[in-house]
């Protein structure tokens, strides 16, 4: 298959095609949230609490954070290529081990070993970024952000099916066979596309004090931070939720739990097409608004004594819209603050996010248990939303403090 651009699928002499970009992204965002609708079951089958099972949400978010200060850094120093050829090969490693683990323990540990598929995001950009300009970059991006947003919206579905039909490790066994097909694909069709290979991650550590006094740097990434912790403290409380609150199987789980990522969808589609027009900071402090007001109605409808499996799922998709209006915003706006320094803010945002995401997650499941209902959840939603709006009002006030654009 060629393209304008020389492109021949499964030829590495030639750029990679966007179907390998795809999968690439697209295992990471499945290892995240595919194997959720099982929590439950798994605490039972290893014997422990749903909260200490919960932490291979919590934990493996950690190690996401802490892996995307080095990954960027790594592949500049070495390649792409290595570096991604090697993360495939740890991660299906470590999730043959927790599909064999024969403890809670062994399994957390390695549910953090497999967070290294971490690189097929973080490079699967890296990769878009080398081969493109500016325009074709944007443009290959989307094809590989849509496929961020769609995957996270079925996978928990087959896996809730997956679970139900065979048990929790054939969602393990599904990370195998896709895990194994993306590392062919990036053996075969995915060649060096880093050319300029630098110092790397030295170079990055030099340029954070130049970051860490920005406070406008400060107030995007907190902003991003905060309301992406909203859909993190969902990932780690809804399986909870859903099968004990309103005893879901693990199948209708999975289908409900990617209602967030509908909205998601439109909330891009929305920063796309107005962001030029209203502004990121305007389109930020929307979505930051747009995502409270979801919580709030949910918590509103539960205390009146209407809440259903329905409400509480449904009403999500406004979190997902007000992510997907904040997030593209305000990460452009941590990227514009030093645009000499974007790379090294890329990393340090999203380990900011990611990490932020990790302990909220960790709240939500300490916080759920017999006869709590959702209100925790709920509770801790808002609080973090709240956040999320007060850190870009500070950047807008600070701005027009200064006069600054």
């Amino acid at each position: 298959m060629e393209s304008r651009h020389g492109m021949r699928f499964l030829d590495r002499t030639t750029p990679p095609h966007i179907f390998t970009l795809i999968l690439m992204s697209g295992t990471s965002a499945m290892a995240m949230n595919m194997f959720l609708p099982s929590l439950p079951g798994m605490a039972e089958y290893f014997g422990t609490e749903y909260r200490l099972m919960q932490l291979s949400v919590a934990l493996f978010l950690a190690m996401n954070a802490a892996l995307q200060l080095f990954i960027g850094p790594i592949s500049d120093r070495y390649g792409r290529r290595p570096v991604l050829i090697w993360s495939f090969v740890i991660f299906l490693l470590a999730t043959l081990g927790c599909i064999f683990a024969p403890n809670v323990q062994i399994f957390l540990i390695l549910r953090m070993v497999q967070a290294v598929i971490i690189a097929a995001l973080v490079l699967s950009r890296a990769v878009v970024r080398d081969l493109y300009e500016q325009n074709q970059a944007a443009s290959a991006l989307g094809y590989v952000t849509m496929g961020m947003a769609v995957v996270p919206m079925i996978t928990p579905a087959i896996g809730g099916w997956l679970d139900e039909a065979f048990g929790w490790q054939a969602t393990f066994w599904a990370f195998i066979v896709i895990g194994g097909s993306a590392l062919w694909l990036v053996w075969i069709d995915l060649g060096e596309t880093n050319t300029n290979k630098s110092g790397g991650f030295r170079k990055q550590v030099a340029d954070y004090p130049e970051l860490f006094m920005s406070p406008r740097f400060w107030g995007y990434a907190l902003a991003a931070a905060f309301s992406a912790s909203v859909f993190f403290a969902y990932m780690g409380g809804a399986p909870f939720v859903g099968s004990v609150v309103f005893e879901l199987s693990p199948t209708a789980l999975g289908i409900l739990f990617g209602a967030p990522a509908l909205g998601y969808i439109l909330g891009n589609f929305i920063s796309g097409r107005y962001s030029v027009r209203f502004g990121i900071n305007r389109m930020i402090i929307a979505g930051a608004s747009i995502c409270s007001a979801g919580v709030m109605i949910s918590l509103s409808v539960f205390h009146a004594g209407f809440g259903s499996s329905w409400s509480f799922f449904g009403l999500m998709t406004l979190v997902g819209l007000g992510n997907g209006m904040v997030l593209p915003n305000a990460i452009a706006g941590t990227l514009s603050v030093r645009p000499h320094l974007a790379g090294t803010a890329s990393g340090l945002g999203g380990a900011l996010m990611i990490g932020g995401g990790a302990a909220f997650s960790a709240i939500a499941g300490f916080m759920l248990g017999p006869g709590t209902g959702p209100y925790p959840l709920l509770w801790i939603q808002l609080a973090v939303s709240f956040l999320s709006i007060m850190a870009i009002l500070l950047v807008i006030v600070r701005e027009r403090r200064l006069g600054v654009a």
